[in-house]
């Protein structure tokens, strides 16, 4: 039986481009053959895609101090359509902040609370300045949900 891990990623720049290609290497180096990985980005991301997801990572930029836009839609649009059918759905949460991420994982933290999801790693907030290691950061994230699925933890 195949495992579905579902990336939400919202990747406006060359930079998180990167962080999303580091999660695929990192989902391949897991060598899980009963884990799918699936990219997409949150204005396409539609409730079904959720509801088949076993796992979900929600890559998302800072803006203002908050999460992206297209972000935020995307939990307006899936919100209620989850809600009682994927209580206990194991996320990670990466941002890419240029400030510090308070706002942006308070919110995020809000909403996944309210749809009872269970945050499966810490919260990985790469803030300020471009740093190549926010790639092996998400190398490893990716490399972790896809074995964690694989054997069953999550």
């Amino acid at each position: 039986m195949h495992k579905k891990l579902l990336l939400v990623a919202h990747q406006p720049s060359t930079n998180t481009q990167s962080m999303v290609s580091a999660f695929v290497a990192g989902s391949h180096a897991a060598q899980a053959d009963q884990v799918c990985l699936s990219i997409v980005a949150p204005l396409e991301c539609q409730p079904e895609q959720l509801l088949q997801a076993d796992a979900v990572i929600i890559l998302t930029t800072e803006n203002l101090g908050y999460m992206a836009g297209a972000t935020k839609d995307w939990f307006d649009r899936v919100y209620y359509p989850v809600l009682e059918l994927k209580q206990g759905l194991p996320y990670a949460l990466v941002i890419r902040a240029g400030l510090d991420g308070t706002g942006t994982q308070r919110a995020v933290a809000s909403i996944c609370s309210g749809l009872r999801w269970n945050l499966a790693q810490p919260v990985l907030v790469c803030k300020g300045q471009w740093q190549p290691e926010f790639t092996q950061h998400c190398f490893d994230m990716g490399q972790y949900m896809t074995a964690s699925l694989d054997l069953g933890i999550l």
